[in-house]
Formats: C-alpha cells, sequence, structure tokens
C-alpha cells in the first residue's frame, strides 16, 4: 500500500511505527509540502484535503493520522490489543487519541510552529498550554505503564511520537515523572522506534536549518 508522508512529521511517524508493529510494509512515498507536491492534482485526487499522511490501500485513500493508525489495527492487527474492540477500552483509546491530537499535539503546534515558521516570538501563554497539557498527560499516567490500559496500544504510539516531537525542540520531560518513565518505556517496546529517530533527526535537521535563515 502506498503511504505520502514526510519523515519528520510527528503524525507520519505514528502511522510508520502503527504499521509496524501490525506487519504491514508500507510502500513509503515522500511528498514535499515546501514545494507544494502535495497541491499537484494527481494526488489531490487521493486527497481532496491535500494533507499527509495520507494511506492508500489497494484504492482506498485514507488520510488523518489517528484514523489511518485505527485503520490499520483493525484491517492488519494479529490480534485487538493495539485497538481494543471493548467499547470501554476502545472510549479510553480513542479519548486519549483526541487528548492528543486536541491539546498536547496542538500545543506543540501553537507554540513552535509560528517561531519556526516565521521566527515569531515565543509566546509565554502558550508555552502554559504546554505545561497544562503535560499536567494532564502526567496524572493520566498515576500508576500506569501505558496511557490507555494495562498494554500498548495505538494512543501510546500516537503520543510517543508527539512527545519525542518534544524533545527534540529540547522540552524536558523532568518535571512530569510518569511521562519521563513511560516515554523510557514506550521506546524499548514500540515497534518501529528506530523508525521514529531517522524521522526525529530530519526535524532536528529542519528546525536548525530553519534557525539559520
Amino acid at each position: 500500500m502506498d503511504f505520502y508522508y514526510l519523515p519528520a512529521s510527528a503524525p507520519c511517524r505514528s502511522v510508520l511505527m502503527t504499521a509496524a508493529a501490525v506487519g504491514v510494509k508500507l510502500n513509503k512515498i515522500l511528498l514535499n509540502t515546501a514545494n507544494k507536491e502535495q497541491l499537484k492534482p494527481e494526488f489531490i485526487k487521493i486527497n481532496p484535503q491535500h494533507t499527509i499522511p495520507t494511506l492508500v490501500d489497494n484504492g482506498f485513500s485514507i488520510w488523518e493520522s489517528r484514523a489511518i493508525m485505527a485503520y490499520l489495527a483493525e484491517k492488519y492487527g494479529k490480534e485487538d490489543s493495539l485497538f481494543p474492540k471493548d467499547p470501554k477500552q476502545r472510549a479510553l483509546v480513542n479519548q486519549r487519541l483526541y487528548f492528543d491530537m486536541g491539546t498536547l499535539y496542538q500545543s506543540f503546534a501553537a507554540y513552535y510552529y509560528p517561531q519556526f515558521r516565521s521566527s515569531a516570538p515565543a509566546d509565554p501563554e502558550l508555552y502554559k498550554k504546554i505545561e497544562v497539557a503535560f499536567d494532564f498527560l502526567n496524572t493520566f499516567l498515576e500508576g500506569e505503564q501505558f496511557v490507555a490500559g494495562k498494554t500498548l496500544t495505538i494512543a501510546d504510539i500516537a503520543m510517543l511520537s508527539t512527545v519525542s516531537t518534544f524533545e527534540a525542540v529540547g522540552f524536558k520531560l523532568d518535571s512530569y515523572p510518569n511521562v519521563a518513565k513511560w516515554y523510557q518505556n514506550a521506546q524499548k517496546v514500540t515497534p518501529g522506534w528506530n523508525e521514529n529517530i531517522e524521522g526525529i533527526a530530519d526535524l532536528k535537521k529542519r528546525v536548525a536549518d530553519l534557525k539559520k535563515n
């Protein structure tokens, strides 16, 4: 199946790790958004919203990373631990996925993107939202090894990609011991972590290049 992506993108890396977890091989296609490749007619035909990551599985197109992760887990997972079928367990995984999308990763985007893209000054009020998000995550992980239940799920994979992105730009986890403990364990037990590291290296290079300009 075709996978349109950029290694530096946290959502793209989430999908790569999920694919590794379910044993699916992706035909990875780099899409250079800086060069507006996402606006080419052939890609818009696949994804009218022209965003990455985008997955095409035997003619079926799906985008938004967490939707792709759920699709891969449901269709190709050997069993349902990554995305449990039990309604309560799945609800918890979904809640954490929405938290990651709407609170944790959103706080990263709101604070860091303006600095990277337009050299805007850091906004201390937006930084406070990052701290609030990590306080929540630290609370979720009190006494827990995983973010949504007793086993690794796609919620862990999504947040692992997000937290590693924060760390890549210098954010420290010292004030969030539960997050730090989870993060160290998640790196060890999540398939595809090495590929995530490669994407992080690409992200660091891109950020360094932006700071030079």
